[in-house]
């Protein structure tokens, strides 16, 4: 049986449907005109890039540890719905005072406008998205206001004067075809996206250094055990954006300039037809928890950075940072004696062989082995301005994190996992340590608290890159906790001294529980 409540209730619930369903009408416009223009400058994107430069070093840390690669889907996903229940609101409001409700669609579209047009290196063409959702979605509210007919000011339920009340097929009939023209529109968004994206086919040099061959790792012998080479879809990625940039590599240039004798634009042809090294490298995000998966090693081809800076000519007496910039304006700080120091920095152009992927940096990155990605690894770089830490600060620099942040000697242990199950008698406890630009001398492994007891050390690559290590446990029934520490070729130890990531990496010795049958 109806009643007045239950009727006043659907029609609450049903236009704040339809707020929701205009919204997402909008977003979805917005999001296929974005894909065309501006990716990033997306209202969802815009608001959510905003979100992760304002959100406190302390909740980005625990997002990371929470969700790891997954924190970007969690934030856009929260954005999502914040905005819809916004939404909601505004077609629950639309109901008793039109205008105001469609006032809210319109300040919803202008927050994510203003946001995108103050993103760096923004331009004109950002505030077109926004412009597209503030049309598209009041105008969809409106349109469902007036097919399900007009309410008056005092929000009851039937229709005005001279008004035709609501029509369950016409109803059904708009709902369908909005609902239909956000998913055909959000789906040929992703197309467009997809097709920019593209392939990264290009034609790479010949590496005029190249790296020796590369050894046989444990992991053919004692599985769990990391690859010795990371497979390129399995390479973390931490950065701050929420969608990959889209860059055209005949147009792509790197501009060198600040104090230097002369400004210098290369493209990448020119970049590539210049000397080139191959090196196989690991790196390591700041990010990264004692024992945690924010490492990787791969073999990259690129031009040394001493060579592209000398280029423009520098002077060490002048500078003391290179400030990278990328494609969408975000900065990277690195000293600039590590890239005259002798170590093997480059702008790579190759990963594993082939040309960058889109989300490590195509069509070129900087990669500076012995320095945590902060301070080191900017990705899809465009510029590089010699310039001075007191004249310049670059994002995380901003943000309290350190200057110089050398990767610390650490180690993990990949097999057992954590708080598994084996069988009693040998048990093959494995991992890799890391010290870059010095080396491993050899690892050791603890249980119970006991000894410490060498681990057997895989192929050495280069003092850059990461030592794969096991140790054969004879293992006897019950609970168990499980060490490792690592010694460098300089004879130091892997620090106890637990320390979490901000401001310049975490520390500590990795000690996992394992149950034996």
């Amino acid at each position: 049986m109806h009643t007045p409540e239950t009727s006043t209730r659907a029609a609450t619930l049903r236009h704040a449907a339809y707020g929701v369903l205009a919204t997402v009408v909008g977003l979805a416009a917005a999001h296929l005109v974005a894909a065309l223009t501006v990716p990033a400058a997306s209202p969802v994107l815009a608001v959510g890039s905003t979100v992760i430069d304002l959100t406190p070093t302390p909740l980005k840390e625990w997002a990371i540890r929470q969700f790891g690669s997954a924190d970007k889907t969690v934030l856009v996903g929260s954005v999502v719905v914040v905005v819809l229940l916004l939404a909601a609101v505004a077609g629950v409001v639309a109901r008793r005072r039109e205008t105001p409700g469609l006032l809210v669609l319109v300040g919803l579209a202008a927050v994510a406008g203003v946001l995108a047009v103050l993103r760096p290196g923004s331009g004109p063409l950002d505030l077109v998205p926004a412009l597209v959702a503030a049309a598209v979605a009041p105008t969809a509210l409106w349109w469902l206001h007036r097919i399900d007919g007009h309410r008056d000011d005092r929000g009851t339920d039937g229709p005005s004067p001279g008004v035709d009340g609501p029509s369950r097929r016409g109803v059904v009939l708009a709902t369908g075809g909005l609902a239909a023209a956000a998913v055909a529109m959000g789906a040929l968004g992703r197309w467009v996206t997809s097709y920019r994206l593209g392939g990264t086919d290009v034609a790479l040099p010949a590496a005029t250094d190249p790296a020796p061959a590369f050894p046989t790792g444990l992991e053919q012998k004692y599985a769990g055990i990391s690859p010795l080479r990371t497979p390129t879809g399995e390479f973390y990625r931490v950065d701050t954006r929420l969608t990959v940039p889209a860059v055209d590599v005949d147009s792509w240039t790197l501009t060198i300039d600040g104090d230097v004798e002369q400004e210098v634009t290369l493209t990448f042809a020119e970049l590539s037809e210049m000397r080139t090294i191959e090196r196989d490298i690991t790196l390591t995000c700041v990010s990264n928890e004692v024992g945690g998966p924010y490492i990787g090693a791969a073999r990259w081809l690129g031009v040394p950075l001493a060579d592209v800076l000398a280029h423009a000519g520098i002077d060490a007496t002048k500078a003391d940072q290179i400030l990278s910039t990328d494609v969408d304006g975000m900065t990277i700080s690195t000293p600039l004696d590590v890239a005259l120091d002798g170590r093997d920095a480059m702008i790579a152009i190759a990963m594993n062989g082939r040309p960058l992927p889109r989300e490590h940096g195509f069509p070129a990155r900087m990669v500076v082995p012995g320095l945590y990605g902060f301070v080191s690894a900017c990705k899809w770089i465009t510029r590089m301005t010699l310039t001075t830490y007191d004249a310049e600060q670059a994002y995380w620099t901003e943000r309290d994190w350190a200057i110089d942040a050398p990767i610390k000697l650490s180690s993990r242990i990949d097999t057992p996992r954590p708080l598994s199950e084996s069988k009693a008698g040998t048990v093959v406890v494995g991992g890799i340590a890391w010290a870059q630009g010095v080396g491993i001398d050899k690892v050791e492994v603890r249980v119970d608290g006991g000894a410490w007891r060498p681990a057997t050390l895989g192929p050495q690559v280069s003092d850059d890159y990461w030592r794969q290590w096991f140790y054969e446990w004879d293992a006897e029934p019950g609970q168990h906790f499980i060490a490792c520490r690592a010694t460098n070729k300089d004879g130091e130890v892997q620090t106890p001294v637990r320390m979490r990531p901000f401001p310049q990496g975490s520390s500590g010795l990795q000690e996992i529980s394992v149950n034996v049958a």
